[in-house]
């Protein structure tokens, strides 16, 4: 007959042993890391550039890496975000020097005008001296021709 005990001790302590080294094993191992999100690397800028200084450094790794792509994410969510300030501080500038360029021709403008324009309060004065009427040499009126019809 046989014995009732299908499992022996000797495989118990193989299957402990086993498990124990599991154990070891999957503790004694580096933590995986979670990548970063998009919103901590907009917010930690020194970060964003670590993480895209290790992705220009392997680009075929970069391509699959989830902190690279997240870090892609990132700067162009912050360029996005920059680029209306820009645009509004060049639209500054555009009419500053707008009214600056049109004033400097309004000065001009108003510059010819003074030089052309005749003051008639300011003109020397100028002696006018009398002309004589013209004198009639012939006494008789000159008469219309009339023509024939």
């Amino acid at each position: 007959m046989g014995s009732y005990m299908p499992i022996s001790i000797k495989s118990i302590i193989a299957c402990g042993c086993l498990g124990a080294v599991m154990l070891a094993t999957a503790a004694c191992g580096p933590k995986r890391i979670p990548p970063m999100s998009v919103t901590d690397l907009m917010e930690d800028r020194v970060t964003l550039d670590g993480v895209l200084m290790k992705c220009n450094r392997n680009p075929s790794k970069a391509r699959t890496d989830s902190d690279c792509l997240n870090a892609r994410i990132a700067i162009e969510r912050l360029a996005s975000k920059n680029e209306p300030a820009e645009e509004a501080k060049r639209a500054e500038e555009f009419e500053r020097s707008r009214e600056k360029l049109r004033l400097a021709q309004e000065k001009q403008r108003k510059e010819q005008e003074s030089k052309t324009k005749v003051d008639a309060y300011h003109l020397p004065l100028v002696p006018v001296e009398a002309t004589p009427a013209p004198q009639p040499n012939d006494t008789n009126p000159p008469i219309a021709r009339q023509s024939n019809p």
